[in-house]
């Protein structure tokens, strides 16, 4: 599995940050490589991803969603990824984006992006976009504040 973990400090407060993020079907005007999503209700996401020159589709649900702090997703078909977005408050005008992906690349071009670093510089690219998109409209494009509670694993917790 490759994995890249990344954050940036956007200047708006952490409910506008954590709205827009949201906003899944707004992902392409800030993540490189995703052409589309399709929020097919409140925790399932069809995505279409172009990486290397390749498209790729899959199917995500949300695992975990908690208001101004986590939004967990998984993948249910197709590409192997999961990840984790959490939220930090650093004053009132001013909010932590953290990032962090897993997912199992396909094929040699992948696993060499993967292994050079090449997904690390895109998900900064990402968080840049988003850092630029939200600053500089100042609120956000619209809010689901709606909590996914985490299912228990196999030990209970």
């Amino acid at each position: 599995m490759a994995s890249v973990e990344k954050s940036i400090d956007v200047d708006v407060p952490i409910s506008v940050a954590y709205n827009q993020w949201t906003q899944f079907e707004e992902f392409p005007r800030f993540m490189g490589g995703v052409e589309s999503i399709v929020q097919q209700d409140d925790t399932h996401t069809h995505w279409v991803v172009k990486v290397g020159g390749v498209e790729r589709e899959f199917d995500a649900v949300i695992t975990e969603q908690i208001p101004d702090e986590r939004i967990a997703w998984k993948s249910t078909e197709g590409e192997s990824h999961a990840g984790v977005v959490t939220f930090h408050r650093l004053d009132d005008a001013k909010t932590r984006v953290a990032l962090q992906m897993d997912w199992k690349p396909e094929g040699v071009v992948e696993a060499a992006g993967a292994l050079i670093g090449v997904d690390d510089a895109q998900v900064k690219k990402d968080l840049d976009r988003f850092k630029e998109l939200i600053e500089s409209q100042g609120f956000e494009t619209g809010a689901w504040r709606g909590e996914v509670p985490r299912e228990p694993d196999a030990t209970g917790r």
